[in-house]
């Protein structure tokens, strides 16, 4: 019998580690090291792909023998990428602005196969959609103080107390919100042949 080949996560995120340890019991992280400088005119849900597919290629050269999974999410608010705050004046300006707004989240991944010849890259994309609430600034101001999502695109943390910003989700995949679209996942590791609870 083949030994199942090594897996590896093409991420440093803290978040899609623990989602992929749902489905996947052994697997390395190595952080991507690639330019995420926007492109003029690249539409959010693009700019999630071709951001995947560079993390895996970058970690899949570090990792020749390897089954490199990455992932990127950018979420977009009329045509526009919103990207991480990093503090909290950013995140109370970003909640701010999605008040009572849709904010569609797209989250890619990128699967790199060494064994699959010339499909070795396959690649995905997940689109949720969330309906904020319309958002008051106290309330929004102690949301903050709870979760201190500042490394979140969207300023929330929806696994937590962020739920309750919300009127509604719209997703196929539950898991993509919060950065690694598991249903999406495991359909591209069994088209690699990876076995699966």
């Amino acid at each position: 019998m083949t030994p199942p080949r090594p897996i590896v996560l093409a991420s440093s995120s803290p978040y899609r580690a623990e989602l992929l340890k749902r489905v996947v019991a052994e697997f390395e992280t190595c952080a991507a090291q690639v330019d995420e400088t926007a492109v003029e005119d690249e539409m959010p849900a693009a700019t999630a792909i071709r951001l995947a597919r560079n993390k895996a290629s970058a970690v899949a050269s570090r990792y020749p023998d390897c089954i490199v999974i990455g992932s990127d999410q950018v979420a977009e608010l009329d045509g526009e990428a919103i990207g991480k705050p990093h503090d909290f004046d950013r995140a109370r300006a970003q909640l701010l602005a999605c008040s009572a707004r849709i904010v569609d989240f797209h989250t890619a991944v990128c699967l790199i196969d060494p064994d699959s010849g010339s499909d070795r890259q396959i690649e995905t994309l997940d689109t949720t959609r969330v309906v904020f609430r319309e958002l008051g600034e106290a309330e929004i101001s102690r949301y903050l103080a709870i979760d201190k999502p500042f490394d979140c695109a969207g300023s929330f943390k929806i696994e937590n107390a962020g739920v309750a910003l919300f009127e509604r989700v719209e997703s196929s995949d539950p898991a993509a919100l919060v950065g690694l679209p598991l249903i999406a996942l495991c359909r591209l590791l069994r088209q690699a042949g990876v076995q699966l609870p």
